[in-house]
């Protein structure tokens, strides 16, 4: 298995007896992935022992044999988790393991490759790496989650303006607007976990793409290493990647939604709104002027967003002009993958310290929310006395450019301005103008009123605790 390089330096490649001499430094330098796939190691030394096991079962190798391999591979496990670290001759993470295993236990170690291919074990090592990440992953959005609840059930009694196209519209609750945050990040939850289960796929004893030639019991491999289901095809199985697109999908679209949450309150602790304060903990100042307070957690989430959808579009660029079967482009699947991973793992955690330490000005909040955004609630008066929608649209169109024009609120018009807009207005109209009263109208499930609300938060808290 092992051979000695013309320097000297001892080499364990899986390959090259077809060779008359080793490959050129400069392909070597482009083909070595250790520095990326080496992360892999705790789950290459799990699938070797059960595939130690696996061939131990079909009669390939002696019980002795398999005891040694699996004894040796715990105590490579041991060497590398205590700082053993790639050498020079090491390709990738398998042959560091090979390496480290031959040292260990010798030359049965050479026996452990029987039946298997790179190709199948690198395919195995990458889908159990991806479902512990986003395990992972999914730990700390609900983290976030959380941190999203408490925020929500302090603002469940304030107001503030809700925007279309960035102007006030309608006024809602503040727990809504928070919420309004809490299912997107819901649905990330949902994808991240159809992604872990597309990769709960077995792809061992696929070889390299024709299968494994001994009969080993890959139902029992997949059973010892936590799979759901095995693969069908082993040509499909070893050049498989969808199941990291759909990771790296699944993170973009979180991305977004980090982004979108990071603008609100980034917009949301500008001097021009004041709805929010950040906590000191997570802000920065600036070099130059002593009175900044800098949200940069929140703007690296709001940029971080690219970088995710970047790792998407270049996986899908990779996979698309593949032929059927392992290539070598595959080698770089990793590279996005981590790269997604790695910034949304360091991402989150300041996302979520931000969210929990800023602090609202529930008073600039209710400030902002001005008569004109019950302009609906106006219409929808008109609407319960028979008058059709487009008719009411129209009368308090015209309220709104009288206030305008007075530079008042809607609320300081004389009724003779709201009877001259339409006879049916009465009296009570005035009650309409009420920020409460729009609220109040509003207690279907999925709406803003208080009671709605409630329910919402009862129904976020279920979530979380399901």
């Amino acid at each position: 298995m092992s051979d000695t390089k013309s320097g000297g330096t001892k080499s364990h490649k899986l390959w090259g007896g077809r060779f008359a001499g080793g490959p050129a430094p400069e392909l070597e330098a482009v083909n070595r992935s250790v520095d990326v796939d080496f992360r892999l190691w705790p789950f290459d030394v799990a699938l070797s022992k059960a595939w130690a096991s696996a061939l131990g079962a079909a009669g390939v190798l002696a019980d002795d044999e398999v005891n040694e391999m699996v004894r040796g591979l715990e105590e490579v496990g041991r060497r590398i988790a205590a700082g053993a670290r790639p050498e020079a001759g090491d390709e990738d993470v398998h042959t560091i393991i090979d390496r480290l295993l031959h040292d260990v236990v010798g030359g049965v170690a050479s026996r452990l490759h029987t039946g298997r291919s790179r190709n199948d074990q690198v395919a195995t090592a990458t889908r159990l790496w991806t479902i512990d990440a986003c395990t992972k992953l999914d730990a700390m959005l609900a983290d976030l989650q959380q941190t999203m609840i408490v925020q929500a059930e302090s603002l469940e009694r304030d107001i503030m303006p809700a925007y279309t196209h960035l102007q006030r519209a309608q006024p809602v609750s503040g727990a809504h607007w928070m919420l309004s945050h809490f299912w997107p990040i819901a649905r990330d939850r949902q994808r991240l976990s159809a992604a872990a289960t597309a990769a709960s796929v077995l792809p061992l004893g696929s070889g390299a793409i024709a299968g494994s030639a001994f009969p080993v019991d890959r139902r029992a491999i997949k059973d010892a290493l936590g799979f759901q289901a095995i693969s069908h095809n082993s040509i499909d199985a070893v050049g498989d990647r969808d199941f990291i697109a759909e990771t790296l999908f699944a993170l973009a679209v979180l991305g977004a939604h980090l982004s979108r949450l990071a603008e609100d309150l980034i917009l949301f602790g500008s001097s021009e709104f004041a709805f929010v304060r950040f906590g000191d903990a997570y802000s920065t100042g600036s070099s130059m002027m002593p009175q900044k307070r800098n949200p940069d957690a929140l703007e690296l989430a709001r940029g971080s967003g690219a970088r995710m959808l970047g790792d998407l579009v270049a996986l899908l660029g990779t996979l698309k002009g593949l032929p059927s079967g392992y290539n070598k482009d595959l080698q770089e699947d990793k590279r996005s993958l981590f790269d997604a991973v790695d910034g949304t793992s360091l991402l989150l955690p300041a996302v979520t310290g931000s969210l929990a330490t800023l602090s609202f000005n529930r008073d600039r909040m209710k400030a902002a929310v001005t008569s004109s955004m019950m302009a609906t609630d106006l219409a929808d008066y008109l609407v319960r006395k028979r008058v059709t929608f487009r008719e009411a649209h129209g009368a308090v169109g015209q309220l709104v450019r009288e206030a305008e024009e007075k530079g008042v609120e809607m609320t300081a018009l004389p009724f003779a301005s709201f009877k001259s807009a339409n006879a049916a207005f009465e009296p009570d109209v005035m009650d309409e103008l009420s920020p409460n009263t729009s609220l109040g109208h509003r207690n279907l499930d999925g709406g803003t009123g208080p009671e709605a609300v409630r329910r919402q938060i009862a129904a976020a808290k279920a979530l979380i605790q399901d």
